[in-house]
């Protein structure tokens, strides 16, 4: 196989040196200049994406195009018309992902229940509304160029919280720029994902579940990052997944979508309310899945492209957590406070362990590796086992292993599942009875 991987920050690296270590042909485009540090000396660099598509179109049927975004299905509609194996998404998949209110009226076509969803383009506009129409809201900007920590979930049942904050960003706008985003009632209940791949004409099963945790600090404090960890599990989606991405597969093949998507929700006693699209590959979620994969990313690609009828899958749960170095959550190009941290281990990794270790903005430098990239995501550990204890256990004890100076991550992930969320999905009849939920 032949794959030529594009994406700005080089989020995908780890996909494409497991793939180059399986004997496939790997050249990777980072667009940023900022981040094409990131995996040097591990996977062959293309420093312009155009420069390799002859390259992929030489290789014929095996030649395969990964894009790790969600504002290039235009691009990526195009390239597939001229012949080229695309996996990534398409161009009603970056609308889904982008444009919030389209999604929410997607999933009400679909027949989801959603929360109401207010659409603005003006901060004054929207500070009168809540004014007038006073609740707990979530405050969420449109659009691709913002990242995650510009989110913010009001606690006050007045909306008062958000009203200050929307009162900050007026204050703050520029002269002629005109805001995009959206107020979402709050809903409370257990945060669930669901998520599967997409072939072009259906998905590919089993769906997997999981439970993200998106805040810098223990106990969901500080920053919404993205996320800093996941429990996930192949096991016990079927009645989620039947109920949210199933009621969409007749659009995404008219639309040629072809990659993985994922759709957070709210589960309580009145049902399951959709939140968001993510599509295109997540991260740190590619990286945690691939723990669960018996097969390799070859032939999870294989099985996304029709030449496969699927791939093969671990029982249990996986979690992960993400390991990260100043200034994360945020970027600091200018004084590379995330670049040449050396990445050691205080004792040599068995090649199992290794294969648990999915490095993000890392390179090779002087025979060992050390961090690059400008935000300071630097690897995730994963951990598999029958139940959520064990896996726990195994990637903690992991990252007690891996030694990389002023590193930091999360010890709590998958302790609100613990906790009660597992036994609370159970009840409502969203996790089986066969399923452990310790």
């Amino acid at each position: 196989m032949r794959v030529l991987g594009i994406g700005d920050y080089g989020d995908l690296g780890d996909m494409y040196l497991r793939l180059a270590t399986a004997g496939h042909d790997v050249r990777m485009h980072i667009a940023d200049a900022d981040y094409q540090s990131v995996f040097a000396g591990m996977v062959d660099h293309c420093p312009e994406w155009g420069q390799g598509l002859e390259w992929i179109r030489d290789a014929g049927p095996d030649g395969v195009i990964i894009f790790e975004t969600a504002r290039h299905g235009v691009l990526q509609d195009e390239l597939r018309a001229g012949g080229f194996n695309v996996i990534g998404g398409c161009a009603l998949g970056d609308r889904l992902e982008g444009d919030r209110s389209f999604g929410q009226e997607v999933m009400r076509l679909a027949g989801m229940r959603t929360a109401p969803v207010h659409h603005f383009h003006d901060f004054a506009v929207a500070i009168d509304f809540i004014a007038k129409h006073p609740r707990r809201y979530v405050y969420k900007p449109n659009g691709h160029h913002l990242p995650s920590t510009h989110s913010f979930v009001g606690r006050l049942d007045d909306g008062t919280d958000v009203r200050a904050l929307l009162g900050c960003h007026q204050r703050l706008c520029r002269t002629g720029e005109i805001p995009d985003f959206i107020l979402m009632d709050h809903v409370s209940g257990v945060e669930t994902g669901v998520g599967a791949y997409f072939d072009g004409r259906r998905f590919i099963l089993p769906a997997c579940l999981d439970w993200e945790h998106k805040r810098f600090f223990p106990g969901e404090l500080g920053e919404l990052t993205g996320e800093m960890g996941t429990l996930v599990t192949y096991q016990g989606a079927e009645r989620l997944f039947a109920e949210t991405l199933a009621p969409l597969a007749s659009m995404l093949a008219s639309a040629g979508y072809r990659g993985y998507l994922n759709l957070n929700t709210i589960i309580n006693a009145e049902g399951v309310w959709p939140l968001e699209f993510t599509c295109r590959f997540g991260y740190p979620g590619f990286a945690i899945l691939s723990a669960l994969q018996s097969s390799g990313w070859d032939e999870v690609l294989a099985a996304l492209l029709g030449r496969a009828e699927g791939f093969g899958t671990i029982p249990g749960y996986a979690l992960g957590a993400v390991l990260t170095v100043p200034p994360f959550p945020y970027m600091d190009a200018e004084r590379s406070l995330a670049r040449g941290l050396p990445i050691t281990f205080l004792e040599t990794l068995s090649e199992a362990e290794r294969q648990q270790v999915h490095y993000g903005e890392v390179a090779s430098e002087d025979g060992g590796l050390v961090t690059a990239g400008a935000s300071g995501y630097t690897l995730v550990a994963t951990g598999v086992g029958a139940t959520v204890r064990a896996a726990q256990q195994a990637a903690y004890g992991l990252l007690e292993r891996i030694v990389v100076p002023n590193g930091r991550y999360r010890r709590d992930i998958g302790e609100r599942f613990l906790a009660g969320e597992g036994r609370r999905l159970a009840q409502l009849g969203y996790l089986p009875a066969s399923l452990p939920i310790a």
